[in-house]
C-alpha cells in the first residue's frame, strides 16, 4: 500500500470529525481534541510496581513500552499470550527481543484449550518516512488470531505511543470496522498515543481504502 502526505482538506472540521475525505491533518486534530486517558486504576498500580508502562486499550489488547515487553513476570501476571514488537532490531529506538527471548514463556490454558505463546516482530524505526502500511494487514491478522484463540496480546515499540499504537489502530479499522477517527478516540480513552505525521497519513489512506471497499458498516 503506498502513501503520501496530503494537504488539508476543505472538508476538515475543527474537531476532526469524519468527512468524505480523510487526511492525516484531520487525524492530528482528532488526537489533539480527543479525551485524555485517566492514568489511574489497578493496571496503573501494577505497572508502577513492575516499572513498566502499559495499558489495556481494547479487551485483550495492551499497548506498552520496551520495559513491558521485556518483563516476563509482568507478562505472565497479565496473561499475555502474544507479543507484537513493532520496533524489532538493535538500532537506536528499537527493541532487541525476538522468538528466542520468549522461548521460556508458557502456553496458557483458557476456555478448555491451550493458547500457545506467539511472537511477531516488525523491524521499523519511528520516522514519518517509514512505510508502516506494509504491516497493517499482517498486524491485524496476528492480533485477531490472538483474541480469537482466547489470548491476550501486547503490542509494543520503544515507548508505546507511535509504532505500536498505529498497528493497533489499523487492527481496529480492519477487523473491528472502526473508522480512523473512531479507532483513535477509542484508544485515546485508555492511553496517550502519538503516531507520527507519516503514520497518521497512512492511517488516513487506509481509512479511504476501507471506505472505497465499503467495509465500514455505514
Amino acid at each position: 500500500m503506498s502513501w503520501r502526505y496530503a494537504s488539508p482538506s476543505r472538508l476538515e472540521t475543527a474537531a476532526g470529525t469524519s468527512s468524505e475525505h480523510t487526511t492525516g491533518r484531520q487525524l492530528q486534530r482528532v488526537l489533539h481534541y480527543s479525551m485524555t486517558p485517566c492514568m489511574q486504576g489497578p493496571l496503573r498500580s501494577e505497572c508502577a510496581i513492575h516499572d513498566v508502562d502499559c495499558d489495556e486499550v481494547y479487551p485483550g489488547i495492551y499497548i506498552g513500552d520496551a520495559a513491558s515487553a521485556k518483563n516476563k513476570t509482568f507478562l505472565r501476571m497479565k496473561g499475555i499470550t502474544h507479543v507484537l514488537n513493532a520496533a524489532e532490531g538493535c538500532r537506536y529506538g528499537q527493541v532487541d527481543t525476538g522468538h528466542s527471548y520468549y522461548r521460556d514463556m508458557p502456553s496458557i490454558r483458557r476456555n478448555n484449550k491451550d493458547t500457545i505463546f506467539r511472537y511477531m516482530g516488525f523491524p521499523m524505526v519511528d520516522a514519518p518516512t517509514t512505510d508502516i502500511s506494509r504491516y497493517f494487514y499482517v498486524a491485524a491478522k496476528f492480533i485477531d488470531n490472538a483474541l480469537s484463540s482466547g489470548g491476550r496480546v501486547l503490542v509494543h515499540c520503544l515507548v508505546g505511543m507511535s509504532r505500536s499504537a498505529t498497528c493497533v489502530l489499523a487492527y481496529l479499522m480492519i477487523c473491528r470496522k472502526m473508522t480512523a477517527v473512531e479507532a483513535i478516540r477509542k484508544v485515546r480513552m485508555h492511553r496517550d498515543i502519538h503516531p507520527n505525521d507519516g503514520f497518521l497519513q497512512q492511517l488516513a489512506d487506509l481509512d479511504m481504502e476501507l471506505k472505497r471497499k465499503n467495509l465500514y458498516p455505514y
